[in-house]
């Protein structure tokens, strides 16, 4: 039996759909701040899913979890708020939320004997690039308190290995991208903040908003590294077995290692649609690197992960979705 925080959000659902598809037994904890119960209705669908509502930030919560599914072998912890934007306007919420909260399921996992964790951490981890593309020995400098949220939580990891044994995977996403290839499930978050999403949103009445045309880029646009959602799960399936199989703590980039600008994305969504996009074009926005991209080859070599998917898989899974999901 598998654990998994955040299971009704993004990333976590999409997880929790492919390991049920594979026959294993799942719990869901999930607050449903950002997450969606339409989800978890979705997911039970596809396998044996026990689903709690409940916040991290309350030990009592995450302990009745352990307490009453003893069969719990090993936490996937996708549980956190991720908008840098608003992480910089309200850092309270974020290190009590994301901080706090992994603290309470780290001391919940110790005191039930659950020892091995696969943790979503992210790109913004590194903040700005020193070089590209980025490999896991890049200088860690978070520039926004979602990213030093993060890293917080990635240090604290090492330290419980040390002191209690407790074994981690962390996996540094670059920029998730697409939906269930069925279109069972996919990208829902309320305001959207992702490219793809809000481009395949846009319509005559609400154009798309490209921020900054002037980077020193291949074409003046910014250039960002998009793996697919479903590359992604399969990457968390993969660190849960190294970590089954006796892995030590580490940290993994997730990439594909090629980046596409925002003037190449905003094209083969256009394609996509069948149609043109009306596009306001706006200065930069502060904090916005010109390029980010993964050196993934570390993945490749312990977790045997590489991903299989590319851009426009990643926008036509997305464009299938916003049409299930717009009506």
């Amino acid at each position: 039996m598998i654990l998994v925080t955040g299971g009704a959000g993004y990333i976590g659902s999409h997880f929790v759909l492919s390991v049920l598809g594979k026959g294993e037994n799942v719990v869901v904890f999930d607050s449903l701040e950002t997450g969606h119960i339409e989800t978890i209705e979705t997911l039970k669908k596809y396998g044996n899913l026990k689903f709690i509502h409940g916040n991290l930030k309350n030990l009592d919560e995450i302990r009745g979890v352990f307490l009453v599914n003893k069969a719990i072998k090993a936490v996937v912890h996708f549980a956190a708020y991720s908008q840098v934007a608003e992480s910089m306007k309200n850092p309270q919420k974020y290190y009590y939320n994301n901080v706090y909260g992994t603290l309470n399921l780290l001391n919940a996992m110790l005191e039930f004997g659950v020892k091995k964790l696969v943790f979503s951490s992210t790109a913004a981890v590194y903040g700005e690039p020193e070089y590209t593309p980025i490999d896991e020995k890049h200088p860690q400098n978070p520039i926004n308190p979602y990213g030093n949220s993060k890293l917080m939580i990635e240090r604290i990891l090492d330290d419980y290995d040390k002191a209690y044994g407790l074994k981690s995977v962390r996996l540094r996403y670059f920029n998730a991208a697409g939906a269930d290839s069925k279109a069972r499930i996919g990208e829902w978050h309320e305001p959207e903040t992702h490219l793809i999403p809000n481009i395949l949103k846009a319509e005559k009445d609400k154009s798309f908003k490209m921020f900054g045309t002037d980077y020193d880029t291949k074409d003046g646009t910014c250039v960002r590294d998009y793996i697919n959602v479903e590359d992604l799960t399969e990457a968390h399936i993969k660190a849960l077995k190294y970590l089954m199989e006796g892995g030590t703590t580490s940290c993994f980039n997730l990439g594909t290692s090629n980046g596409s600008s925002v003037k190449e994305v905003f094209k083969v969504c256009e394609e996509i649609k069948g149609e043109s996009i009306p596009v306001e074009v706006l200065p930069r926005r502060n904090g916005d690197p010109a390029i980010l991209v993964a050196d993934n080859k570390k993945a490749l070599e312990l977790l045997d992960w590489k991903p299989e998917k590319d851009l426009k898989d990643s926008i036509r899974t997305a464009y299938n979705w916003e049409k299930v999901n717009k009506h």
